[in-house]
């Protein structure tokens, strides 16, 4: 779910967009360009994804000239570059989308918070939980990080949509369309967690050192 068309209250785009801003900061403090510069085959992963997200991005249903549904792939960008990189190419596709017209400049905070930022956050959460207190086992991982983590990490986006709808739309006609856009969240879940699933399944077992957060000497070599 993303934003095309500045009808939240001026405060709260600001509020949201000095909020990404600091994530984003936290984010670079990280250094992730050092990691990309060290690794050539990265770099040809990371664009590649981006890119393709990019493209992806632009498969949206659009009901209302202001919201937008599109499925995100954060949760599999936080999972194979974890969340600097995948923080970075969110930005890339939200600022493509403004130059391209289809978002306001007034906007890129608000859908950096939504679909870069609480994705994120619920993808590196729920992975910290599995690798800290679960057995170290590829099914757990793949189910709980992948399928059931981009279906939570949608949700999430979702949920805070509606939310910032609620609290601060200017148009109060807006408030039960959002509530009407969110009946489609349970066919955004599966969509997502599907496809997320798939590709990281896909990845585990012919490139298991693509993906950044699964140590795969600890899942499959000790096993």
């Amino acid at each position: 779910m993303s934003f095309s068309e500045p009808m939240l209250a001026p405060w709260l785009l600001i509020a949201c967009g000095v909020l990404s801003l600091g994530v984003m900061g936290l984010a670079l403090a990280q250094r992730p360009w050092e990691t990309l510069l060290a690794d050539r085959a990265l770099q040809h992963r990371w664009l590649g994804a981006t890119v393709a997200v990019l493209l992806l991005w632009q498969l949206r249903a659009q009901a209302v000239d202001w919201l937008t549904l599109h499925l995100m792939f954060t949760a599999l960008l936080t999972l194979v570059f974890k969340a600097p990189l995948a923080l970075v190419t969110n930005l890339l596709a939200n600022l493509a989308l403004v130059l391209l017209g289809k978002a306001a400049w007034p906007l890129l905070g608000v859908n950096v918070l939504m679909t870069g930022v609480i994705p994120v956050g619920v993808t590196v959460l729920i992975w910290r939980l599995v690798d800290r207190h679960l057995p170290d086992n590829l099914m757990v991982f793949l189910f709980l990080c992948g399928f059931f983590g981009a279906a939570l990490a949608t949700l999430g986006t979702g949920l805070a949509g509606l939310g910032l709808v609620m609290l601060g739309a200017t148009d109060p006609e807006a408030i039960y369309l959002a509530r009407e856009y969110a009946l489609f969240l349970p066919l955004l879940m599966p969509s997502e967690a599907f496809l997320t699933g798939m590709l990281l399944s896909i990845l585990m077992v012919y490139h298991p050192g693509w993906v950044a957060t699964f140590n795969d000497h600890r899942y499959i070599d000790t096993k």
